[in-house]
């Protein structure tokens, strides 16, 4: 069951598009409008409405519905006559638009909030596959890319933990075994564990950049990636949400056709990240065909473990660190638009 920060934001979004005078009076009237919304879900809504539960997410998410109800962009003043909230929906496989909410059946809205992820994948699928199949793996990334540093680093992790029962190498390490060496470990590592650890971050870094620059030899494949990135699809969608600075985001995104009729793609770059952990950054560069302005997409990706040190294999996080309604091919709905 979705939580209620996650029904606050994409629930009263939808609600937010049916004309209501205020969410007071549509939680009140219940309307049977949205789709695979239950009596359970408006008791939970109106609960958390009444006790000021999240007031900054239900103003937020209200505003967003409202705001593309009247958008030229959206619905255009009218009243949807179809409205479906995703809920608990899980695909049999990864979907290429993030879709929360489906409007007339041809509106697509993802609903964002406070986060900047464009994507969750693995390693190898971002730098060797180049997110052509967007699939979780299983590779150990570490052990791919950093094998001796990795094996450096575990080496003195199974030291301090000398009471324990674990192989000499770390790509033996079992399950319970990792589950161990999560839980005994601090959030931060200190002293030799420290230095190892950035030792082989460094070197995760400097090795997925240069395979990901190895994958992306040509111009079609680094506009490709852009692409991918962005996650331009071949129809428009919407995201409206709340960036972590607690501004609203509300923009329409283009498609690849779209974006190379307004935008010259011009590059795009590469570089290790300036941090301890293991962090590629990216920038995409464009020529705006209208006004010859440069406009520029930027972000970075985290290589981590997953849940916690040695936890699960690494996975690789796609962040946006450009503000949404700035990015080449994201346009600005606008509340009198």
């Amino acid at each position: 069951m979705a939580g209620i920060r996650t029904e606050i934001t994409e629930i009263v979004t939808g609600l937010g598009m049916l004309g209501f005078q205020s969410i007071e009076r549509v939680l009140e009237a219940q309307p049977g409008a949205l789709r695979n919304v239950t009596d359970d879900h408006f008791r939970r809504l109106a609960s958390a409405y009444r006790s000021s539960e999240h007031p900054e997410l239900f103003a937020t998410a209200w505003d967003n519905g409202v705001v593309f109800a009247r958008s030229s962009d959206g619905l255009r003043g009218r009243p949807p006559w179809s409205l479906e909230w995703k809920g608990g929906h899980r695909p049999p496989a990864y979907e290429q638009i993030p879709a929360d909410l489906r409007v007339d059946h041809v509106y697509l809205i993802s609903c964002k909030y406070g986060s900047k992820i464009l994507i969750n994948s693995s390693p190898s699928n971002v730098f060797d596959n180049r997110l052509a199949v967007r699939a979780a793996g299983s590779v150990d990334w570490y052990a791919e890319v950093a094998a001796d540093a990795y094996q450096s680093l575990y080496s003195l992790v199974r030291h301090e933990l000398a009471g324990e029962a674990l192989p000499r190498k770390v790509t033996e390490l079992s399950r319970p075994q990792r589950d161990i060496i999560r839980k005994a470990l601090p959030r931060r590592l200190g002293g030799e564990l420290a230095e190892a650890y950035q030792e082989m971050n460094v070197r995760v870094t400097a090795e997925s950049v240069a395979r990901w620059k190895r994958a992306l030899d040509t111009p079609a494949r680094r506009e490709e990636m852009v692409w991918r990135l962005l996650r331009f699809q071949a129809a428009p969608y919407f995201i409206l949400g709340r960036s972590a600075r607690d501004a609203p985001i509300r923009v329409r995104v283009a498609t690849p056709w779209d974006v190379r009729n307004r935008y010259e793609f011009l590059g795009f770059e590469i570089e290790a990240g300036a941090r301890a952990q293991a962090v590629v950054g990216w920038r995409a560069a464009f020529r705006d065909r209208e006004t010859d302005a440069p406009r520029w997409a930027a972000g970075h990706i985290e290589i981590r473990w997953s849940h916690g040190k040695f936890g699960q294999v690494p996975e690789a996080k796609i962040y946006l660190d450009t503000p949404y309604d700035e990015v080449p091919g994201y346009f600005r709905l606008d509340r009198d638009s």
